[in-house]
C-alpha cells in the first residue's frame, strides 16, 4: 500500500474480522467521534474522472455490482472490549470484515500509531497544530471540506508543504449513506478535482463524514481510487463549548494507546492543541512511534 508521493513510508496494515458490538444511536455519534481508523497507500496515479462517469473503468466493482451491496448504514464504533493486546475488538474484527473494501479501522505494525485531524472549520489552532508536528518530527494526516480548503488556503498549502496528507473530508459532509450513489461520487470527485487544479496535490485518503458507511459507499470509495480511512481511538473534542481539560484528555488519549492505534481528533479543539506535544512524547516513552502517512501528488 502507498499513498503516492514523493517520500514513500509504508505501513502495513493489519486485516481482521466483524464487529459485534452494537451501539445505540446516541452511543453511536459519541464513538464515532470517540475512537480512530487506519490508513491507506496507492500506487498508480488516478485521473480524474470524466463528467457522468461513476465507476472508472477498470475498477474493482462494476457500477452493477456496487449497486448490489448493502446500502444500509454500518453500526460501528470502537468500543470500550479490548484484546489482549489492549486493542479494540471490534476495530479487529470490524478490519477483517471490511478490509476488502479499502477500509482502514487500525494498523498492523504494533509500534506504529497514526495520527488524523478532521478539519470542518478553522478554530484558530491548525497553525499551533503544524509547528508542534514539525518540531517533533511527526506526519499526520488533516481531512478537509471544501469549505475548509476554500477557506484556509494557506493552511492546506502547508500540510502539503510540510509532508502532511491532505484527506478527502467530502465537498458538502453529508451522511454519505442517505443519498445516491451519484449524488456520493459528486461529493468526493468535486473537492478532489478542486484540491488537484488549485494545490497540484491528488488526494487518495477519505474519511466518511459521521464516520457513516456501508459496503456500498465503502466499495464506491474504493473503486474511485481511495482508501477508507476510519479509526480505532477518538473522544469528545468536537464541542469547542465542553472541552476536557488538558489533564483528562491527555490521560485518556495515553492511556488508551495499543498496537496500530489510529488517532481521530479535531483540530477544532483547544485542548487538543495544547496537549500535543506533551501527548506524542508520552507515546514516544512507551516506545511507539508515529506512522507516516504517504503524500501524492
Amino acid at each position: 500500500m502507498k499513498c503516492k508521493s514523493i517520500k514513500k513510508i509504508s505501513i502495513g496494515l493489519l486485516i481482521f474480522g466483524l464487529t459485534g458490538c452494537i451501539l445505540s444511536c446516541n452511543q453511536i455519534k459519541e464513538e464515532l467521534h470517540d475512537s480512530e481508523g487506519a490508513r491507506p497507500v496507492m500506487e498508480q496515479e488516478q485521473e480524474p474522472l470524466p463528467k457522468g462517469v461513476l465507476v472508472p473503468e477498470g475498477s474493482l466493482y462494476t457500477l452493477e455490482e456496487i449497486e448490489q451491496l448493502d446500502s444500509k448504514q454500518i453500526t460501528w464504533g470502537p468500543g470500550s472490549i479490548l484484546d489482549g493486546q489492549g486493542r479494540p475488538e471490534a476495530c479487529v474484527m470490524l478490519q477483517q470484515q471490511y478490509g476488502k473494501y479499502g477500509a482502514w479501522f487500525i494498523g498492523q505494525e504494533e509500534d506504529k500509531v497514526y495520527l488524523t485531524f478532521d478539519e470542518g472549520y478553522e478554530n484558530g489552532y491548525t497553525s499551533q497544530i503544524l509547528d508542534v508536528l514539525k518540531q517533533k518530527n511527526v506526519s499526520a494526516v488533516f481531512f478537509v471540506t471544501m469549505d475548509y480548503v476554500t477557506k484556509e488556503p494557506e493552511l492546506v498549502q502547508r500540510m502539503i508543504d510540510e509532508g502532511h496528507a491532505v484527506g478527502n473530508h467530502t465537498t458538502n459532509h453529508p451522511n454519505m449513506t442517505r443519498i445516491s450513489l451519484e449524488d456520493a461520487k459528486k461529493e468526493v470527485e468535486q473537492l478532489h478535482e478542486y484540491i488537484q487544479r488549485e494545490f497540484g496535490y491528488e488526494m487518495m485518503l477519505f474519511r466518511a463524514p459521521e464516520g457513516a458507511i456501508s459496503e456500498q459507499t465503502m466499495a464506491l470509495l474504493q473503486s474511485m481510487g481511495y482508501e477508507n480511512v476510519l479509526w480505532s481511538f477518538a473522544y469528545h473534542d468536537w464541542d469547542v463549548n465542553q472541552q476536557m481539560s488538558c489533564e483528562t484528555a491527555l490521560k485518556k488519549a495515553t492511556e488508551q494507546l495499543h498496537p496500530g492505534a489510529i488517532y481521530l481528533l479535531h483540530a477544532v479543539s483547544r485542548t487538543n492543541a495544547e496537549i500535543l506535544g506533551d501527548w506524542i512524547d508520552a507515546v514516544r516513552a512507551q516506545g511507539s512511534e508515529f506512522g507516516n502517512w504517504e503524500v501524492s501528488w
